[in-house]
């Protein structure tokens, strides 16, 4: 077992990035309800004092930059969302997806985040629709500002229909009430951001400060909206650009650890001090989050280490053999797993499975993506408990109470990812503390170039580009002949964990298997036959054990219609001159009409 001390690293990296922007003004003119079918009360700070000029709009544009970190930072984030409704985890204390409706959220929050995030859209279209209400002294100035802004837009609205499928799209600033909105279909929605995503490719720069959407952003998102929408040749061309272009994966040590002979470069790629790094060749886009930066500009933190840790200190796990608690919520074991909760319960897949083939296991695998210095396992829990008659040995699962429960309650957990300490003058309980976090990198571009060829059926080149990101983590490299599908998303749960959005890729192909009626699979009767249930049912080790595993009053269960999230009651009900569809298997869905499957021109 390695020492905590081999475990730890120093955290103290580099300082950092100076001119953080406070972006009080545009909070203040452009905060909003938490539905975006309302309007915005008046104030001082309105758009018509704002956007007058090309500061105006860029204000709000690194407004829009910093809501990117909703996606991995706060306890009840975005990506969180994601991971637990996949084949790598749970929602702890929401297990029971059918518990889930259109106006019961409970925890976890699955259905009101579509608020959340039509707020961004809205904030993308005052830019939009505004672009045009000043002169510009230069065309390529408006350009490069609304493709950004387009981005922005195209960015949350593939989140959007990955996680809720049909929806409004709304593509102009809502400036007063507005109650008469209807539905688009996803193919529609897909259409759109397309074509806007091809004029953005255009004009965002090839180079950009960190967190700024680049080119290469822009084909990598692009990339992304061709595979949905069933265009793999020209993902093919989008993905070779960014593939081609300023970019490299990293296969030497670099950063804040590089001279610790005990880590090696994928503990280096995630440490979020080397995110932005320069030297970092694979970043494409990363959000900024530093704890350095003043208040108003940093988030609550990551929380990495509380949502994806599990609960070792937990009363009902920690007993030692005279029923006293044997570890405890204090010292360096505390200090190096922090505060798990979990709101993401991890699964065999994640923890083990993926990491078996014939030779190896997750003990003797060469991937350096499992390493034993980039994982903390079940077995290498201790008491920590100096007043512990089992001090410092090992954790007895035997010591818990109710021991049936091991395998859910403590699980191997992805140090390497989730380690994100509290910096020395940053008091409060170790959830995970500010950091910069992977929007996209070239390892993603290149299994989503793997991809395109595996639907093209070229499935030597997928080979060579899954090879790519294989022997970077020394994993074994593949044939042509292993490429399939299932392959390349455990490819994916190896390399991205908690970067993808993952619950919306295995959407995306549900919908691209059913659109080609294989296995079985049909568009018009998705919300009961689809790949992302057969996936998440077959290998989440947690739905094997509905009845037999009770928290709170409920036990792990999903149905088919769970590939897609209930639309919020309110936005439904509050539309009273429009329809807004709910989502097959959820309680209003019988008043659905058909969607619109094209979006009138606009911006």
């Amino acid at each position: 077992m390695n020492t905590l001390s081999e475990k730890r690293s120093d955290m103290n990296g580099l300082k950092a990035l100076r001119g953080i922007a406070v972006v009080t003004l545009a909070l203040l003119a452009l905060s909003c309800s938490k539905s975006f079918l309302k309007p915005e009360p008046k104030s001082f700070f309105t758009p018509e004092n704002v956007f007058v000029d090309k500061q105006g709009f860029e204000t709000l544009l690194i407004t829009m930059r910093k809501d990117l970190n909703r996606e991995q930072t706060a306890q009840k984030n975005f990506m969180a969302h994601q991971w637990a409704a996949s084949e790598a985890g749970v929602p702890w204390l929401q297990m029971d997806f059918t518990r889930l409706t259109p106006n019961t959220d409970t925890y976890q929050q699955f259905v009101n985040q579509i608020n959340d995030i039509f707020q961004m859209v809205r904030n993308a279209n005052t830019i939009i629709s505004r672009i045009d209400d000043i002169a510009w002294g230069d065309e390529a100035d408006r350009n490069h500002v609304l493709a950004e802004a387009l981005w922005h837009r195209s960015y949350w609205y593939y989140r959007l229909i990955g996680s809720y499928g049909d929806l409004p799209f709304v593509q102009e600033e809502v400036r007063g009430a507005k109650i008469d909105f209807y539905t688009h279909s996803r193919w529609a929605i897909l259409n759109k951001i397309q074509t806007d995503m091809e004029f953005v490719v255009q004009w965002m720069p090839v180079s950009t400060a960190p967190g700024v959407p680049s080119r290469g952003a822009a084909d990598h998102l692009l990339t992304k909206i061709y595979l949905a929408n069933m265009e793999f040749e020209k993902a093919v061309e989008s993905a070779g650009r960014v593939i081609d272009g300023p970019y490299a994966l990293m296969t030497g040590r670099f950063g804040q650890d590089a001279a610790d002979p005990a880590k090696n470069v994928i503990w280096d790629l995630h440490r979020p001090d080397n995110k932005n790094l320069p030297q970092n060749t694979e970043t494409i886009l990363a959000f900024v989050d530093r704890w350095e930066a003043p208040p108003e500009a940093r988030s609550a933190g990551l929380f990495t280490m509380r949502v994806y840790n599990c609960a070792w200190y937990n009363s009902a796990n920690a007993k030692d053999k005279d029923g006293k608690l044997g570890m405890i919520d204090s010292g360096p074991l505390y200090d190096s797993l922090g505060r798990g909760n979990p709101d993401v319960a991890l699964s065999d897949y994640h923890s083990y499975m993926i990491w078996e083939d014939d030779r190896y296991d997750y003990r003797s695998t060469p991937d350096l993506r499992r390493a034993d210095i980039n994982w903390w396992d079940r077995e290498e829990l201790f008491y920590n408990n100096p007043a512990s008659s089992q001090y410092g040995q090992p954790f007895d699962p035997q010591n818990m109470d109710n021991p049936d429960e091991y395998w859910a309650r403590i699980y191997a957990m992805p140090f390497y990812k989730t380690y994100v300490p509290n910096k020395p003058d940053q008091m409060g309980q170790p959830y995970g503390s500010n950091g910069d976090w992977y929007i996209f990198r070239l390892a993603e571009t290149l299994l989503l170039r793997a991809e395109a060829y595996y639907w093209l059926g070229r499935l030597d080149l997928a080979a060579h580009d899954i090879n790519a990101v294989r022997t970077r983590a020394k994993a074994t490299p593949i044939s042509a002949e292993d490429v399939t599908l299932e392959f390349i998303f455990d490819e994916r749960a190896r390399e991205l964990f908690a970067e993808e959005p993952r619950q919306n890729e295995l959407n995306r192909v549900s919908y691209i298997l059913a659109a080609r009626n294989e296995r079985g699979y049909s568009l018009e009767n998705l919300h009961q036959k689809n790949w992302f249930y057969d996936r998440v049912r077959s290998l989440n080790n947690f739905y094997d054990h509905y009845n037999d595993l009770i928290m709170l009053g409920q036990s792990p269960r999903i149905e088919p219609y769970h590939f897609q999230w209930p639309i919020d009651d309110n936005i439904i009900t509050a539309n009273t001159l429009g329809r807004i569809n709910q989502n097959k298997g959820y309680v209003g869905a019988e008043n659905n009409v058909p969607p619109l499957e094209t979006v009138e021109e606009g911006h």
